[in-house]
């Protein structure tokens, strides 16, 4: 492609917060940064001048220190900011004011607003209430909760105490629920009597009966009243309603602990579809400094600002989102289906609310084309200025499809990092074009290189994403590793010293990135390594197909593709659809790509964010248990590809 799909304008540029961070970048250490690529050069050869003055150009509040980082040279051992100070909550609750910080949506059942002022109130009752429960700092809150207001207000709550917020959706099961929560031990349990999903009431309260019994830890349960009124609370031990756990306290100053940089905040979890989840612990200090970063620099969000992503409290984007309110920007909330009651249901609420930043996945972007909704025909977005994706790999087709039927004139931006870092190896950028089927830019302060089986860096050719410089988002250790050897076996075993992510990219002549998969779940027919977004960028082009997943079979000694489709209603896998699929991969990518079986399924194993699970598929391809089916939205799914009698030949 010889023409970007969109540019920012010479306004645009210059307007954006990232100039203005490169021009007090330049006039502070006397740099040349012409453009973002010295930026970015310097900010990880520097990592000490960029992070520092992050902290000054973002108002963090808080006591910064004397030190930027000891021990730099060290991964995992670089400690950032040791002497600092500072409390997550109190700089997300910085306006009081009455304007919006949260809007609500929960499918076409319920609406809310609330505004800045009732946000700071009732996070300073809620953390009344926990104090009054006993909660200190280091304590642990688990939420089971919808992605609703209260758990905005029960997450500020906690982590202006010290206490440490994990979290999970009310979609998963009580042994997946179990799995996580029962590793961490926690105090007390944010839960809601049931959610809303795809027009259906489903109800919450037996569930959580089972993980009451399964959490001797607990000390009380907050009952966040939903889809009832006033719920019941027979059953439910040392429970009670969130209306009346507020009322018991006056709203007044909140009292913010001012803690270490690295003070726990969140305990994240590995999908876990491999074995029990990992507990990723982050740290409060890296998880706001790198949001703020990515937030204000990357996205260019500014106060006011209205901004979304498509998320649950089972996934990182969440927390992510959260950390939009330090840049006084309003969260748009949304819960539920995002095709209920119809496939323009978000597109109707970024309008009706005037989004400025619509985050969502890539899946999502391909369901939407697929059913052919092209809102540029009926919707107006005067304020929308990012679109961002992420999950999995955005398809080139996905992008012409934002531009095409989204809106034409906005920065679209592809974003990828992870749970393990709460955050982004690379992502967008307002300075810079959009190429089609690209990341626009590796992240500032992100020493991001490709390197081949050897540990050696390359360009322009398939490899290992790996960062060769410490930053401040690394978790701070994994629950229940005191000796760290769960934390270096996931990051720094394959190279000493290098954080290696396991995803398989290429940088790009432009300088950005295209993502293709997983590096476990490449496929290497006759020794090749293909990433399977190789295939997947072909074979969803064809109207027939849904959605697919590939996986390589061990076959004959070696390994052979084989790819299983999902179709539309009414299409029949026949051999001329076959060979079509065939020749779409083979014209397209190689020889080597073209898969040695094409199977139909009526379903795809994804996690509950929606990720297809490749790793769980080939295990029950090859006969072998898949450890934690709880960590899937759908595990009945993993029963289409058991002893299929196609893979017996």
């Amino acid at each position: 492609m010889t023409q970007p799909l969109w540019s920012p304008t010479p306004s645009a540029i210059a307007q954006a917060a990232l100039t203005r961070f490169a021009a007090l970048a330049e006039q502070r250490f006397s740099i040349a940064a012409p453009d973002y690529w010295a930026l970015h050069r310097w900010s990880v050869e520097r990592p000490d001048q960029f992070w520092s003055l992050l902290w000054d150009f973002a108002q963090v509040t808080g006591d910064k220190g004397p030190t930027i980082v000891e021990n730099l040279e060290r991964m995992p051992g670089a400690r950032w900011f040791p002497q600092a100070r500072l409390n997550y909550a109190e700089n997300l609750l910085l306006r009081k004011d009455e304007g919006d910080a949260l809007v609500f949506r929960g499918e076409d059942k319920v609406r809310r607003r609330v505004s800045w002022r009732t946000l700071t109130d009732q996070v300073s009752q809620a953390a009344q209430g926990l104090k009054a429960l006993g909660v200190k700092p280091g304590d642990r809150v688990a939420a089971y909760l919808p992605n609703m207001p209260e758990a905005v207000i029960a997450m500020l709550a906690a982590a202006s105490i010290g206490a440490i917020w994990s979290s999970a959706s009310p979609d998963f099961g009580v042994q997946g629920v179990l799995d996580r929560f029962g590793q961490i031990a926690p105090k007390i349990l944010f839960a809601a009597d049931g959610y809303f999903y795809g027009g259906k009431t489903h109800d919450g309260l037996e569930k959580l009966k089972g993980i009451q019994a399964g959490l001797p830890s607990l000390e009380a349960t907050v009952l966040v009243p939903y889809t009832q009124e006033r719920p019941a609370l027979a059953g439910l031990g040392k429970a009670r309603l969130w209306p009346d756990f507020l009322a018991d306290h006056r709203p007044g100053p909140i009292e913010f602990a001012r803690l270490p940089f690295d003070h726990p905040l969140y305990i994240l979890y590995s999908s876990g579809t491999t074995g029990v989840p990992k507990c990723i612990v982050h740290g409060a200090g890296g998880t706001l400094l790198q949001h703020l970063k990515e937030q204000r620099l990357h996205c260019d969000i500014r106060a006011g600002d209205r901004v979304y992503y498509f998320t649950t409290l089972g996934w990182m984007m969440w927390n992510w989102l959260m950390s939009g309110l330090a840049s006084q920007a309003t969260l748009m909330l949304y819960d539920g289906s995002p095709f209920h009651p119809s496939g323009a249901a978000i597109f109707d609420y970024a309008r009706d609310e005037r989004f400025t930043m619509l985050g969502t996945s890539a899946k999502w972007i391909d369901a939407v084309a697929k059913a052919g909704i092209r809102p540029i025909d009926s919707h107006d977005f005067p304020d929308l200025r990012l679109v961002t994706s992420t999950g999995s790999p955005l398809s080139p087709e996905g992008f012409e499809y934002v531009y095409h039927s989204i809106k034409a004139d906005v920065c679209l931006s592809s974003i990828s990092g992870g749970t393990d870092i709460i955050s982004c190896f690379m992502l967008g950028n307002p300075t810079l074009p959009v190429w089609k089927g690209e990341i626009q830019c590796p992240g500032l302060g992100m020493k991001v290189e490709v390197f081949d089986e050897a540990g050696k860096a390359i360009k322009g050719e398939k490899g290992e994403l790996v960062c060769t410089r410490a930053f401040p988002s690394m978790p701070v250790e994994f629950w229940n590793d005191a000796d760290g050897a769960k934390y270096h076996k996931a990051y720094f075993a394959r190279y000493a010293n290098v954080w290696c992510h396991g995803d398989w990219i290429e940088i790009t002549p432009h300088g950005g990135i295209i993502v293709y998969g997983r590096s476990d779940a490449t496929l290497n027919p006759g020794g090749v390594r293909i990433g399977t977004a190789e295939i997947y960028r072909q074979v969803e082009q064809l109207p027939e197909v849904v959605e697919a997943l590939v996986i390589g079979q061990d076959w004959d000694h070696d390994v052979r593709v084989v790819l299983f489709v999902r179709l539309r209603e009414g299409v029949a896998l026949d051999p001329a659809l076959v060979d079509r699929i065939k020749a779409k991969i083979r014209t397209n990518c190689t020889p080597r790509h073209v898969p040695a079986k094409i199977l139909a399924v009526t379903d795809i194993p994804r996690t509950k964010s929606g990720k297809i699970v490749e790793l769980a598929v080939r295990e029950v391809v090859h006969g072998r248990p898949v450890k934690n089916i709880e960590a899937l939205a759908n595990p009945e799914a993993l029963e289409l590809f058991r002893d299929r009698a196609e893979l017996r030949s």
